[in-house]
C-alpha cells in the first residue's frame, strides 16, 4: 500500500511540473501523463519520501502562500547580498550559527534546507536531527533561538502544514 502510494504521488508531483511547466493541449496532457507514469516506474525504489506526502485541502492552499513566502525572502535577500556587493563599506559578519527545527518529516527537512541555501546569504552546511548549521553572512545573533527566528521560521510554519 505504501509503494501504491508513494507511486501515485510521484505521478502526481511529476504531471502538475508537466502542467506548470507548459503542457495545455491533450497531445501534450496525455504526452505529460505517460511520462510521469514512466519515470515514476522507474525511480519508485528510489522515492521513499515522497510516500509521506499528504494531500489534504490545507496542503492546496499552504503550498502557493509557502511558494510566494519563498520568492519573496528570495527577492529580499538577492537585494540585500547585491547591495552589498555594489556597496562593499558595508560590515558584514559572516560566520555558522545552529538553528533547530520543529519539521518531523525528512522531506519537509529537505525542502528547508535547501530553500534556506538557495536564499542568498545563508547556506546550509550540514544538517544533524533538528539541528542545522547554516552560513550566514551578516549574523545577527548567535542565540540559536533567535537565530531560528530569523532564519527558518518563516519558512517551517508554512512546511510544518505542508509536511508535517
Amino acid at each position: 500500500m505504501q509503494k501504491l502510494h508513494t507511486f501515485l504521488m510521484s505521478v502526481l508531483i511529476l504531471f502538475a511540473l508537466w502542467i506548470v511547466l507548459g503542457g495545455s493541449s491533450s497531445d501534450e496532457l496525455i504526452t505529460g501523463a505517460v511520462v510521469a507514469v514512466v519515470v515514476s516506474l522507474v525511480f519508485l525504489p528510489r522515492t521513499s519520501r515522497l510516500g509521506n506526502i499528504r494531500l489534504k485541502p490545507l496542503v492546496l492552499i499552504y503550498l502557493p502562500i509557502y511558494a510566494f513566502v519563498f520568492l519573496w525572502k528570495l527577492t529580499k535577500s538577492t537585494l540585500d547580498v547585491a547591495w552589498r556587493v555594489l556597496t562593499p563599506s558595508l560590515p558584514i559578519n559572516p560566520g555558522i550559527v545552529k538553528v533547530k527545527t520543529r519539521l518531523k518529516s525528512p522531506i519537509g527537512r529537505i525542502i528547508l534546507a535547501n530553500s534556506i541555501t538557495l536564499t542568498p546569504g545563508t547556506l546550509t552546511v550540514e544538517t544533524a536531527g533538528e539541528d542545522f548549521y547554516i552560513h550566514w553572512i551578516d549574523i545577527k545573533t548567535e542565540d540559536p533561538e533567535q537565530a531560528t527566528a530569523k532564519i527558518v521560521s518563516t519558512f517551517e510554519k508554512y512546511l510544518e502544514v505542508i509536511f508535517g
